[in-house]
């Protein structure tokens, strides 16, 4: 054989390319090695079958005809036809077939068919096309660039993101929408992709064809050739500066808010921080979310009381409260700064599940200052109970020594004022319608008035002798209408409203009527042009909470009485000083400054208090409170008539005063009215008058305070010598020596000075019978 026969026989079985020659009937002469590989034959068995065999079924009996057409034209070649080929098992596949008709030297015509597998070189370019329809059709903006910078391709999204056509950026250097100021960083990303590199989510700037600033994340990738061969760079760019506003919004939010957040997730990694939590931990916020939160909360995260459920794109959706959390509210903690300082804080935690896992947002609230004021509060109250404490000390000491004074005062000045009333009272009886007459009655007003005084210096003072019985203050109030309505003016309407169902109240009778006259009275007086004055009554329950800066006062039911008025009112400064003794807006001789002092002492000796509100030209309210009892309250007691006959019938007075000038004037009183009278000036001589006496002594009249044996001692003996002997005690200040805290033992009979006859011989004669 021909060497160069044997060369082209050889060539023409290695080549890649499927070789077949037939005949014009299409039985197969020669087929290569790669031949019987594409149909997947023995070697060497293809020659002497036909073409047709290698035909798809569908189309086999159409291929006889095709050939035979093509035979009788001129048959021109036909390069790169797409047909499908059979192989021998029955798959069909896609095969690329150019042919060529050739004679022989004989004259004999032959067919060349050189066949070439097409899948997967159709596979690859339906690959391209799908590839390309998606960077066509992608939102983003894909550009492709080669190594210089130059642009290949620019997509649609690219044309809708920059504003720039394609056919204006195609070749033109890709530096003309990256703003100057990244041109470093932008170097920076394309040598990392040169050396094979990938950036992904690379958030940056980029120009649009306005000029305005785009926020974008960028992705970029080497572009490789067929090869693998690093030709250009891949840029995939998505506008997130709607996103960038959003978080930024959220971002300000989260920064505006007073307290410090923190977003923990499962591990206890801190993912997201503000400003305030920049402030109050005393970190930076990169360093905030590298470090886990036991670093600021060492004691650890209270329970969450919140799940927040949300989709992907942070919808909520849904939110939760656990059934067995403790506590849903703040719960204090200490936290630790950067300093390594303690600081307290509230904490109120909420979980947000975002479908990947729970982010624990906690709200950190600094209550630094809060503690410093509750300290300050504390210590302010403190200082404020402690001076109530002293002024209330301060008060009492004063009180006690203005009743000192006043004891001392009541009872040299009420012995005077009993003889100039008594002396007075005998020269208008002895000397009737003479001139002497009116003027002895001037001196006994002048007296009387100057007792009044006395005992409202002792009842201020709290040293008056109360004689407490349960009362119904409806009742008193009654009685005292009638006497307001003749005295208070025409040019006052008096208003009265009593409560009903009222329980009693302990009081003396006639201090609580002392009480709501001198307050009408002073009502009266702040309204010289007339206005309205209403008392009324009623039922209050005192709590823990209004006792809470009152002293003197504890919980329970009271009876109120309240006086009001539509007068001048009161400022603050005056109220302030309203209860002190002395103390007086009236016009010098139109009051004395011991009303108010007055209701003020009598309240607080009958256990229970007085306030005043008041406002310029609005008025005047002054509210009592009275304790109640149980007690049923007793029925008005009938006072002696007037025309009751007092005569002494020849009893026999033992007296013991030391005042002899009273003294006198008793006996005379005494012996005037019938009596038989002992005197002495003491309570030694008394005893002494008493053992010595014949007869049987009816009753002992002795003073309360004399030197060398008390009133009350004297009694103990006479009674011990005389047993059943009756005993009327004589004092202006025997709240000291016949009380117990103010209030007259029952059987105690206690006549007040200074006292006029009539009341003297009204004494001893209901003590008698």
């Amino acid at each position: 054989m021909d060497p160069f026969e044997s060369l082209a026989g050889l060539m023409l079985d290695t080549a890649p390319d499927a070789v077949i020659i037939s005949r014009v009937d299409g039985v197969i002469m020669l087929a290569n090695r790669r031949a019987h590989e594409m149909f997947a034959y023995p070697p060497g068995t293809l020659p002497g079958r036909s073409v047709d065999d290698l035909v798809p079924d569908d189309v086999r009996s159409h291929h006889p005809a095709q050939r035979a057409g093509y035979l009788a034209g001129e048959h021109p070649p036909l390069r790169r036809l797409p047909l499908r080929g059979r192989r021998r098992d029955g798959t069909v596949f896609a095969v690329e077939v150019s042919l060529a008709a050739v004679p022989s030297p004989d004259e004999t015509m032959y067919v060349t068919s050189v066949l070439r597998d097409d899948t997967a070189h159709r596979e690859a370019a339906q690959t391209r096309a799908l590839l390309a329809s998606i960077v066509q059709s992608s939102h983003d903006a894909i550009i492709t660039a080669d190594l210089s910078g130059r642009v290949l391709t620019w997509n649609p999204g690219a044309e809708q993101l920059y504003g720039f056509p394609a056919q204006e950026m195609l070749g033109e250097p890709i530096d003309k929408i990256i703003p100057a100021e990244r041109w470093v960083d932008e170097e920076e990303a394309r040598t990392l992709v040169r050396l094979g590199g990938r950036v992904d989510r690379y958030r940056t700037a980029r120009l649009h064809a306005d000029g305005r600033l785009l926020a974008v994340s960028l992705s970029l990738s080497p572009l490789r050739d067929a090869n693998g061969g690093i030709v250009g760079m891949t840029t995939t760019a998505r506008d997130i500066s709607e996103r960038e506003r959003a978080e930024s919004r959220v971002q300000a939010v989260l920064d505006a808010a007073p307290d410090a957040l923190l977003g923990v997730d499962q591990v206890g990694n801190i993912v997201l921080v503000n400003a305030e939590a920049e402030r109050m931990f005393g970190y930076p916020r990169y360093e905030l979310a590298q470090m886990t939160v036991h670093r600021l909360i060492p004691d650890g995260l209270p329970a969450t009381s919140t799940v927040l459920r949300t989709t992907g794109d942070s919808t909520p959706l849904d939110t939760d409260r656990p059934t067995e959390t403790p506590s849903l509210g703040w719960d204090t903690r200490t936290a630790l700064r950067r300093d390594s300082t303690e600081l307290p804080v509230e904490i109120s935690c909420s979980a947000l599940d975002d479908g990947t896992g729970l982010i624990v947002v906690a709200a950190v609230r600094d209550i630094t200052e809060r503690m410093r004021a509750q300290a300050e509060q504390e210590r302010l109250r403190a200082e404020a109970e402690r001076q109530e404490t002293e002024n209330r000390m301060h008060r009492t000491q004063r009180l006690e020594s203005l009743g000192q004074l006043a004891g001392g005062i009541a009872h040299d000045f009420n012995n005077i004022l009993a003889v100039i009333l008594n002396y007075a009272t005998f020269i208008v009886e002895d000397g009737a319608g003479t001139p002497y007459a009116a003027d002895a009655e001037q001196i006994a007003r002048a007296g009387r008035r100057g007792s009044e005084l006395t005992h409202q210096l002792l009842a201020f003072a709290r040293r008056e002798v109360i004689r407490p019985r349960p009362l119904d203050v409806n009742t008193v109030l009654a009685e005292v209408e009638q006497m307001l309505s003749r005295s208070i003016g025409e040019h006052i309407t008096l208003v009265v409203r009593a409560g009903t169902d009222l329980p009693a109240v302990m009081a003396d009778p006639g201090q609580l009527e002392q009480v709501i006259v001198n307050l009408a009275v002073n009502a009266r007086d702040a309204m010289p042009g007339g206005g309205r004055l209403i008392i009324d009554t009623s039922l209050a329950t005192i709590d823990a909470d209004y006792i809470a800066g009152r002293a003197r006062l504890d919980p329970g039911p009271y009876v109120r009485i309240r006086v009001s008025d539509t007068g001048t009112g009161m400022p603050q400064e005056v109220i302030d000083k309203a209860f002190e003794p002395f103390f007086t807006t009236k016009p010098a001789g139109q009051g004395t400054g011991l009303g108010l002092a007055t209701v003020y002492g009598i309240m607080t000796q009958a256990g229970g208090t007085v306030h005043i509100y008041s406002e310029p030209g609005y008025g005047t309210t002054i509210t009592l409170l009275l304790p109640s009892t149980d007690a049923v309250a007793e029925a008005a007691g009938e006072s002696t008539s007037s025309s009751t006959t007092l005569d002494g019938r020849g009893a026999t007075v033992l007296v013991a005063e030391d005042e002899p000038a009273l003294r006198e004037v008793t006996q005379r009183i005494l012996y005037r009215g019938g009596y038989q009278v002992l005197t002495a000036s003491n309570g030694a001589d008394a005893l002494q008058l008493l053992l010595d006496h014949p007869g049987p002594i009816d009753l002992l009249l002795t003073d309360v305070i004399m030197p060398g044996m008390l009133g009350k001692d004297l009694a103990d003996a006479v009674e011990a010598a005389q047993p059943g002997i009756k005993v009327v005690f004589m004092s202006g200040y025997a709240q000291p020596v016949l009380t117990s805290h103010g209030t007259l033992p029952p059987g105690v009979h206690l006549l007040e000075k200074p006292f006029t006859g009539r009341e003297l011989l009204q004494a001893l004669h209901q003590q008698l019978q």
